[in-house]
Parts: C-alpha cells; structure tokens; sequence
C-alpha cells in the first residue's frame, strides 16, 4: 500500500470527523463573520494610522450598508530603535503597536472587546526622504497586521443573530 494512500485515507477521516464535531468555516454563512459584512460601520482616529485601519477593516468586513453593529478601534504606537552603527547612529528602528477594539450593537450593547498587538521594523540608512518613506510604509504594514489580527478575534465571537 503507497503512502499516498494512507495520506488521502488520512485526510477524508480527518474531514469527516471535523464535520461530525459541529465545525462550521468562519467565512460560511451563519459565521461570526459572515454575519458582521456589510453590517460594521468601523470608527478610528482621524490619523493617517487611523484611515489605514479602517480601510483594511471595510476592506476584509465590508463597508456598512445597514450598520447594525459599530466597530470602535483606538490606537496606541511607539517607534523603539533596534539597530546602532558604531558611532551611535540608529540604523534600524522598530514600530510597536496596540488596537484596542470594541463590538457594539446599533443600541449599545457590548458584543466583545479586546486589544491586539503588533509591530514592524524599517531601516534607516537611506536618505531623509527614503527613511520618512519606509516609516511611512512600516506604519501602514503594521495597521494592515492589526486590522487582520481584529478581523481574526472577531471570528471568534457568538454574535446575535
């Protein structure tokens, strides 16, 4: 007997038994959500790192056509130095950042709330411009992170339906 075999053998009574359990894919309808798109208006501070949350935010939940649920997101970044030349110059540089996030329904009932954390790095040896750029894109790169990282809590709730 191959080993393919026994591989595809595998991997049907592993999906058989994953459906017998009551599993349910987070993007099918009835999902958390599946239940949130185009239903979430996405609140965040007026900031460019504010507009670059809430556009990953509609872009994976959709833009809200019925709000029935409001979405607040509040940041929080801190730029770290993570790299020295020898003559004490930051070559590299590390941007922190914190979501906080919190589900509620159109009369104000908290659905979940939580807090999501991550960060990016760039380099700092180019020109002025070139740095001001890559910190620019560090800090879009990492709202795209934490956008994701509230999408993927966000799946984990039992929402009214």
């Amino acid at each position: 007997m191959s080993s393919r075999a026994i591989t595809r053998r595998g991997a049907l009574v592993a999906l058989l038994a994953t459906g017998a359990c009551g599993f349910t894919p987070a993007l099918a309808p009835g999902a958390a959500t599946f239940a949130l798109r185009d239903s979430v208006t996405v609140t965040a501070p007026d900031t460019i790192p504010g507009f670059a949350i809430r556009s990953r935010l509609q872009e994976r939940l959709g833009r809200a056509t019925q709000p029935a649920f409001t979405l607040t997101i509040s940041l929080d970044q801190a730029l770290d130095a993570a790299a020295f030349s020898q003559a004490g110059d930051a070559l590299r540089y590390n941007v922190v950042g914190a979501a906080g996030w919190q589900l509620t329904t159109a009369d104000g009932t908290t659905v979940g709330q939580g807090q999501v954390e991550g960060f990016t790095s760039y380099s700092a040896t180019g020109s002025t411009v070139a740095t001001q750029a890559a910190a620019t894109d560090a800090i879009g790169r990492l709202m795209v992170i934490l956008g994701d990282m509230v999408v993927a809590d966000l799946m984990l709730l039992d929402l009214p339906q």
